[in-house]
């Protein structure tokens, strides 16, 4: 073991590498299991404190105990804390598959922040900022990135060879293998630091909610490991069905946020405010294009004609558009044709941003707006961040979207593990957070899946909505970063049992 000290102007850094197997010294490797440890100070919700950020790598062990991957995480705690037992601690992930835990970290929880302006367009120079709405002032917060995510990677044998393809399917790439060796990473990291008594919470985002979902029934069944909190930001299906009409029907109020957003519904409508708009095309979907899509070729045509004039209105298109498209909508429809007199498009992940393609002629946008934005921005902000601030130097590339294809997605139970992990444990409470715009998993599909998690509705009390008026991150629009860390930080302290209360129902 080496240890080194770095001292700079406002930032001490201790850098500890454990051993790891010798290679030539101009092969590219990450190191298996280390660390680096720097000192920084905040102002977060009006306090200022000092904390503490390790940076590093840690080990996914096979069931013989040999170091298989490892996972590159970073760990904020907050200094001075005098009874770490009850300070709560956070899991981040984010999702993709395959998308490394930058995002929230990032731009969301995290005490810094990638510089955008307030509704989060890139700017220059690039680079961070302080988060004064990170939740580091009540919970600290682990960011881990999954194998082949970030600086994440599969280790070679004693042999120097990899694994085949199907054997890291099985290892790592699956809704369900993903769960399973995560939540052993877990149990390791907690013990390392110690933090078997703090109270618990898991945050993912996109098809994080998948597996966060599923970690949740997975640490307490097999690692006895009980959760406090489960945040579900911008979440997937968790393999609760969806499919045919409801599908159809639940994209209707993320069309009218979007149309809206962008002035393409009538006077009348436009008028009014969206959180007075968006109830209203709820109630319509629910209680009047469901079952009007449920009837197929045989809803009678008048009956047809009025509801493709109502979608039509609420959805800023024509009627011969929904008409031609038998009240189904498609997305990639919607994200060309809503602006195509405009000669724009809209985005999928985030309808606020807007693209412009070849032709306006087509079915769907030639790129992403939003996401190519993201990459702007992002992507020198974490290189430069975790290098300069963090110290954690490597030649490894960061991927912000690593290879884990073809990703097994068979055997889906993440929601109905969810619900179980629930029942069993009275102090769980789950809370949703979406924004208006995201065509990706809209707010709505979000809604739908919270009144399906527990279909007896003996745990609603347990459960809770919050949306935005921004995209699937929702927290890169600044008013919505305030909100969101808000909400978060009175979802934890909520969540905290009261002293001596026993988990009994």
């Amino acid at each position: 073991m080496k240890l080194v000290s770095f001292i700079g102007l406002s930032v001490t850094a201790l850098t500890l590498t454990f051993s790891t197997p010798s290679f030539a010294d101009n092969e590219r490797r990450i190191d298996v299991d280390s660390k680096v440890v720097t000192e920084h100070k905040a102002r977060i919700n009006g306090e200022r404190f000092s904390y503490t950020a390790t940076t590093g790598t840690q080990p996914v062990w096979d069931e013989q105990g040999n170091a298989v991957a490892t996972l590159q995480y970073t760990y904020y705690t907050r200094d001075k804390v005098d009874d770490r037992t009850k300070r709560p601690l956070v899991f981040s992930f984010n999702g993709g598959p395959g998308s490394a835990s930058v995002w929230m970290h990032l731009a969301y929880t995290g005490p810094r922040v990638l510089k955008i302006d307030d509704e989060g367009y890139p700017v220059q120079p690039y680079g961070v900022k302080d988060n004064p709405y990170s939740i580091l002032d009540v919970a600290d917060i682990v960011y881990i990135n999954p194998v082949n995510t970030g600086y994440s990677r599969v280790l070679e044998n004693e042999k120097g060879e990899l694994p085949s393809k199907s054997d890291q399917q099985k290892m790592f790439f699956g809704v369900n293998a993903d769960i399973k060796y995560l939540a052993e990473w877990l149990n390791t990291f907690v013990s390392r630091n110690e933090r078997w008594r703090s109270p618990k919470f898991l945050i993912g985002e996109s098809y994080g909610t998948t597996r966060v979902s599923g970690l949740a029934h997975e640490l307490q069944n097999r690692q006895w490991m009980y959760i406090n909190g489960v945040i579900l930001v911008s979440p997937t299906e968790i393999g609760i069905k969806r499919e045919g009409p409801v599908e159809a029907a639940n994209r209707l109020p993320y069309f009218a946020a979007t149309a809206w957003y962008h002035k393409a519904l009538s006077a009348d409508l436009q008028a009014k405010d969206l959180d007075e708009l968006l109830p209203e095309v709820e109630q319509f979907t629910v209680n009047k294009f469901l079952p009007a899509i449920a009837k197929g070729g045989f809803l009678p045509a008048d009956e047809k004609q009025a509801i493709i004039k109502q979608v039509a209105k609420y959805a800023g298109l024509s009627e011969k558009f929904v008409e031609q498209n038998n009240l189904d909508i498609p997305t990639n429809f919607f994200w060309k044709e809503l602006l195509r007199e405009r000669g724009q498009t809209v985005g999928r992940l985030d309808s606020r941003y807007l693209g412009i393609d070849k032709r306006d002629a087509g079915e769907s946008p030639d790129y992403w707006a939003e996401l190519t934005s993201w990459l702007h921005s992002f992507t020198p902000a974490i290189n430069y961040y975790l290098r300069e601030e963090l110290n954690y130097k490597t030649d490894i590339k960061y991927n912000l979207f690593g290879n884990v294809h073809p990703w097994d997605r068979t055997g889906n139970n993440t929601g109905e593990n969810l619900r179980l992990a629930m029942a069993q444990n009275p102090y769980l409470n789950v809370m949703i957070q979406s924004g208006y715009y995201d065509g990706a998993t809209n707010y709505f599909d979000a809604k739908y899946t919270m009144w399906q998690l527990d279909p007896s509705g003996k745990m609603k009390d347990r459960l809770s909505f919050k949306g935005y008026r921004s995209g699937h991150m929702m927290y890169l629009r600044h008013a919505d970063l305030e909100s969101s860390n808000n909400d978060l930080r009175d979802f934890i302290l909520k969540s905290l049992p009261a002293e001596g209360k026993a988990a009994k129902y």
